[in-house]
């Protein structure tokens, strides 16, 4: 088990993010997703917790055999899917990550978001305390991202939102930034096979700090487009794009499944 805590501030406030957040899921989803890959939406819907209160449930297929390294994508079948269930109780989310056909894989990740840039190192004392974890800040203006994702119309080094007049991020925005969020993620990653848990959880880590920077940088690129929804008008979006994403992901797949399956009870 490999155990880091993430922390990416955005220069928006956790109110403004609730909406931003599902509206960047849903479009990167619908930009990332195609030639069969991409993720399918199998379930999303309103579920009531009796702790954390009433939420929204969301269960995606993530299919990515193309994003695997080589020697992964060797003992993987050529249709290759992770399961994602997520409870979303915003300001606090849980998201899990399994693989039938690698039932000894895992990923956990508790969300937590505050008005602070970063500075909360208490905020999961209740989930981690004791143990002993790495934290890692993530820069959404400064920090590297893998050259094939990189857009300039995406970089908040270089966009500056027409109706919030935020942007052009420069080293250091994070002391002075005003308004400033930081959503905390408390990442687990299982991969428990001799012989390669230490290089599947490392790499696996470095693929969820990528996406965590690519996804951040797109949610405030994208802010003029969804500054002025509400909560209504981004379930709706949420709802058109799911259907749209299935349409490019599930033509492919649906005869295929099945087999995906068996191979995976038959290996195990």
């Amino acid at each position: 088990m490999l155990l880091k805590e993430y922390r990416i501030c955005m220069p928006l406030t956790v109110d403004e993010y609730k909406i931003g957040q599902l509206y960047m899921i849903s479009k990167h989803s619908h930009e990332q997703s195609d030639r069969g890959e991409g993720v399918e939406v199998v379930q999303n819907e309103p579920f009531e917790d009796p702790h954390h209160g009433n939420g929204q449930f969301t269960e995606k297929r993530v299919y990515l055999n193309s994003k695997l390294p080589s020697w992964a994508r060797a003992v993987v079948p050529k249709i290759f899917y992770v399961t994602e269930k997520a409870w979303n109780y915003y300001p606090y989310t849980i998201t899990e990550y399994t693989c039938s056909f690698l039932p000894k894989f895992s990923i956990h990740i508790e969300t937590k978001y505050e008005d602070n840039k970063g500075s909360n190192n208490s905020i999961f004392d209740n989930e981690a305390k004791d143990l002993e974890r790495e934290v890692c800040f993530i820069d959404i203006a400064c920090d590297e991202i893998p050259e094939r994702y990189y857009k300039e119309s995406e970089d908040p080094k270089h966009f500056k939102s027409e109706k919030t007049g935020r942007g052009q991020l420069r080293e250091g925005w994070r002391d002075s930034h005003q308004p400033i969020m930081c959503s905390y993620k408390l990442v687990t990653v299982k991969f428990e096979v001799w012989g390669l848990q230490t290089r599947v959880e490392q790499f696996v880590h470095k693929v969820v700090r990528d996406i965590l920077l690519i996804g951040h940088r797109q949610a405030f690129a994208w802010v003029d487009e969804w500054y002025d929804m509400t909560m209504d008008d981004v379930r709706e979006y949420e709802k058109n794009m799911h259907e749209q994403t299935n349409i490019k992901v599930c033509n492919q797949h649906s005869s295929t499944v099945d087999d995906i399956e068996s191979h995976a009870q038959t290996s195990t």
